[in-house]
Parts: C-alpha cells; structure tokens; sequence
C-alpha cells in the first residue's frame, strides 16, 4: 500500500533499513493498515456562554446543546461533534461539526479531554476528543443542521453531592441540570469524579444517570465547567 502522504521526509530517521532489509518505501508499500481492528475517532464541543460575563459561581452560565434525530441515543440531548474525517485536524472537526449542527462558526476553541471507554458507542470502539469554547450568545446565531433534530442554549447548574476522602483518592458526586424552557427542556444527570493524589493527577468522570442527555456528555460538560470554575477562581 503506497504512503498515506505525498512527502514523507520527515520520516527517513537515520535512513538504515529494517530488520526486513526494508528501506521506508519498501515497507510502506507493504504496510497493512487494516491488519488490526482500529478505533473511530469523533470530536465533541462544549460550547459555553455567559452573557455579560463570569462570576466565582458562574450564574448565568450556558452551554450548547443538539437534539440527536438518529440513533444511537435518538431524541437525547447532546453536544455538537462527530466523526474525524480521514485528513482532518481534530481542531478542523470540531469546527467543521459545530457549524453543521448549530451554525456556529470562526470560535477559538480548547482541547481539554479525551473520553475512550470502549463502552461508550455501540456502533464502534469510538474515542472522542472533548474541546471547549466560551462565546458570547448574542453574538452567535444557531440553528439545527445536519444529523442535529435541533439545538438550543441551556442554562446549566452543577450541584457538589457527595465528597469523600482516603489516603490515595477524593471522590466526588455531581448533579448537573440542563434547562431550557422555550425548548421543554429540563433534565438531570449525575456524574461521580474519582482523582487520584500525588503528582500525577488520574481522573475520570463517570455518568451514573444519564436523563436525556446522551452518551457520557454529562461528564464531558462536568469536567469542562469545573475547569472553568478553576480558572476564574485564579
């Protein structure tokens, strides 16, 4: 199979053969990429606003969400994202994906996360890349398109329910709800945090209620507002 790029000098290293006796053209050409199963790659966007700015409680906070018109998790709420293309940024997916699901276009935005339990989707092994953005509302005009039934802002709040504490983890449990009442929008998750103590920091946010947002969204939302939260606090 000949080279998935045009200019592969980048990738010459010392210019000796293999243990093949292979130069980097003759074992590109062949190269199987498809010997083993690989995963789907997609890329989802937490989009904030919050109108005329942010306090230390981050009242007025919102956050963009699409109605998902396909399976899986059909009719649920969820954040714009989708597939990577197969010569695509992750940076360019997330911007090509909120434009064709909300219209929203030209916005910085952040890589925070990467969400890749092989549970997650039962279409594929799909790992997603979470970004996020803050964008004044009315400065931004959203609409549905594409596989999105429908998209709206909605205000959000982010309840602390549970902390515990051992010598090696802190646990912590969240409520997160999601309201827009133009929309008949008004649903709950619940999400628990588990971070490890020291100098590496493992974490994970697992939804243990999803209500009607989909997939792990709940989580992807949860961990972007609390990094939020910690850069206004300073």
């Amino acid at each position: 199979m000949p080279s998935f790029l045009d200019d592969i000098s980048a990738f010459y290293g010392t210019g000796e053969k293999n243990a093949a006796g292979q130069t980097l053209e003759e074992f590109l050409e062949e190269y199987d990429p498809y010997k083993y199963k690989n995963p789907c790659c997609t890329t989802d966007a937490v989009v904030f606003s919050a109108g005329k700015g942010l306090d230390e409680k981050l009242e007025g906070l919102k956050v963009l969400m699409v109605r998902r018109s396909n399976h899986p998790s059909i009719g649920c709420w969820a954040l714009p994202g989708g597939f990577v293309d197969l010569r695509e940024n992750l940076e360019d997916t997330a911007r090509r994906e909120l434009e064709e699901e909300t219209g929203v276009k030209g916005i910085a935005v952040e890589q925070f996360a990467c969400y890749g339990d092989f549970c997650r989707d039962p279409r594929a092994r799909v790992i997603t890349s979470a970004y996020m953005a803050l964008v004044d509302e009315e400065s931004v005009k959203v609409h549905a398109g594409d596989d999105a039934a429908d998209a709206a802002w909605c205000s959000l709040s982010l309840e602390e329910t549970l902390r515990e504490e051992d010598d090696e983890w802190i646990t912590s449990g969240y409520r997160l709800l999601l309201v827009n009442d133009e929309k008949g929008i008004s649903t709950t998750a619940t999400i628990i945090k588990k971070e490890r103590k020291g100098l590496i920091r493992e974490k994970k946010y697992t939804v243990t209620d999803r209500g009607m947002t989909a997939v792990d969204h709940a989580a992807i939302i949860t961990q972007a507002v609390e990094i939020l939260k910690s850069r206004v606090h300073g």
